[in-house]
């Protein structure tokens, strides 16, 4: 199944208190289990003011729509094609 990487602007994200992140992190949860086990949240950088999740998903649509049934910005979505890390260069 694809993974995506999902940058969403939020400015001042990195601000946000810990009961701020919760309840956007219950928001993001209760739509996915609404949209099935097809959509999956991985884990979330929290910049600045950007906030980067990283999806498992059939589609982009689905991506996409997650975050309009969620009310959250999806500035760009790209697929990731591959990982790479220190192991990459043994």
């Amino acid at each position: 199944m694809p993974k995506y990487v999902i940058e969403r602007e939020i400015p001042g994200a990195g601000n946000l208190s810990a009961a701020q992140l919760k309840g956007i992190s219950q928001t993001s949860c209760g739509v996915l289990s609404k949209m099935g086990p097809e959509i999956q949240w991985l884990h979330s950088y929290v910049t600045g003011d950007k906030i980067y999740c990283v999806y498992i998903a059939p589609n982009e649509k689905m991506i996409r729509e997650h975050a309009r049934q969620g009310g959250f910005p999806s500035n760009s979505v790209a697929e990731v094609k591959t990982m790479i890390d220190p192991v990459t260069a043994e």
